[in-house]
């Protein structure tokens, strides 16, 4: 390589690194710390979930299902309330109160039914006694009324009835326009005066009270053991001669070696001082037989007393595990596990409800349900039952009772704690007798409540 070449290359390099050199100085001595950058927050987990790429060929995640249970049913005041009292005469009477508490008058219809085997005698407040559709024994009593705004109404029925004597339960409830949906109802029992007191009612003769029995059983075996032990101390004692000489005793008053004519005399041998004799065999006999006798006799009286407390009448669904089982009428509350029953008023035939079901004719019953326990309770349709006078039964119709309660499934909603809802049930029933009997219960284990309803 030429040296003028080499010159100018090393020339060159000697102006890059002045350059360089120069430049040094004009740099800060420090340069100042970058502020930190605020935190971005973090991405929401949707955000995050929808940045995430799903890789090809795996299923999409589930929707996340709902956990909130159904709201238990909240019930607002109705506008019309009704109390009912039994009148103190001397044949049955009522006198109702139908109350419209709200700012607006208020047509409804107020029904009062009547047990079989009395009819009205008297009704005040331009009401009228008829017969109910679909029923052919049980009566009732109807008002057509207009209530005004904030006003009461008193109304007056008096009852005549078969039998002297018993009590008439005549509930009354109150219905909107379309007279399958209640606003309120109520219930009372007249008790006539001729009715027998509790106290007054004849009881069982003395010989026949458990007590008495079992006092003379053991006053038997107590008595039996006396005997025995008298007859064994009796029959163990010596008689006079063996403890004055310690000998048997011979008969005829004689004995001793002389007299046998014996050669050798022989001592007499005393008798075993302790020694014990066995009952005989027909005392054993008599004791085990008059044990046997008390345990076969209080074994009897205790299955008796059983046998006579079992309701032959239940049909083969009471058989519960939880709570005992109650029957009644219309219009008396009837309690269990955990609700208490009352149905007020049940009528069947067309015309019942506004759409009927195809296949059958409806029955309709008015039933309040209050919950007797501190927490909240669900009932099923398929619990509720109508029995035919057959003996075959049908379960509530879930479908006509969400139409009758205006589209609100009442079975799919629990009953709050220490509340009453007042509701319609529809049982369809395939035949033209109506049922006669309703049974009600809260849950699969519970003993349940039945109600005559003809």
């Amino acid at each position: 390589m030429p040296a003028s070449r080499r010159h100018h290359r090393t020339l060159a390099v000697l102006v890059n690194c002045l350059g360089v050199i120069a430049a040094v100085p004009a740099l800060p001595g420090a340069a100042p710390r970058a502020e930190a950058a605020p935190p971005q927050p973090a991405a929401p987990p949707a955000a995050a979930a929808r940045a995430t790429p799903i890789p090809t060929g795996m299923p999409a995640a589930p929707p996340a299902m709902p956990t909130t249970k159904p709201a238990p049913i909240q019930l607002s005041k109705p506008p019309v309330t009704v109390a009912v009292a039994a009148a103190g005469t001397p044949a049955p009477g009522y006198r109702i109160q139908v109350r419209n508490g709200g700012p607006t008058p208020v047509e409804t219809t107020v029904r009062q039914e009547l047990p079989t085997g009395s009819r009205a005698t008297a009704v005040t407040g331009g009401g009228r006694a008829n017969r109910p559709v679909g029923s052919a024994a049980a009566n009732e009593v109807t008002w057509r009324l207009r209530l005004p705004a904030r006003s009461t109404t008193t109304l007056n029925t008096a009852l005549s009835i078969a039998g002297p004597g018993r009590s008439v339960t005549a509930p009354t409830c109150a219905y909107g326009t379309d007279g399958t949906r209640p606003y309120d109802c109520a219930t009372a029992t007249w008790t006539g005066a001729a009715t027998v007191p509790a106290a007054q009612v004849t009881a069982a003769p003395a010989w026949r009270r458990p007590p008495v029995l079992l006092a003379a059983l053991a006053a038997l075996l107590v008595l039996t053991g006396g005997v025995l032990w008298w007859a064994l101390r009796r029959r163990g004692r010596p008689g006079p001669a063996s403890a004055a000489t310690g000998a048997p005793p011979v008969a005829g008053g004689v004995g001793g070696p002389a007299d046998r004519g014996t050669v050798y005399p022989r001592p007499a041998m005393p008798a075993p001082a302790g020694r014990r004799r066995r009952p005989p065999i027909w005392m054993v006999v008599g004791v085990a037989a008059a044990v046997l006798a008390g345990v076969v006799g209080a074994a009897a009286w205790t299955a008796t007393q059983r046998v006579a407390a079992m309701d032959t009448t239940k049909q083969p669904t009471s058989g519960a595990w939880v709570g005992t089982s109650a029957t009644g009428v219309l219009g008396v509350p009837l309690r269990e596990t955990a609700f208490e029953f009352t149905v007020y008023r049940m009528t069947c035939g067309a015309g019942t409800l506004p759409a009927a079901s195809a296949g059958g004719q409806q029955c309709l019953a008015t039933v309040g349900v209050r919950n007797l326990t501190p927490g909240e309770q669900t009932w099923h349709g398929q619990l509720q039952r109508a029995y035919l006078p057959g003996g075959n039964w049908v379960a509530a119709d879930e479908n006509a009772t969400r139409v009758a309660n205006l589209g609100r499934d009442v079975f799919a909603q629990p009953v709050a704690a220490g509340s009453r809802v007042l509701l319609p049930l529809v049982f369809t029933v395939h035949g033209d007798d109506p049922p006669k009997q309703l049974e009600l219960r809260s849950g699969v284990f519970s003993a349940g409540v039945r109600v005559d309803v003809r």
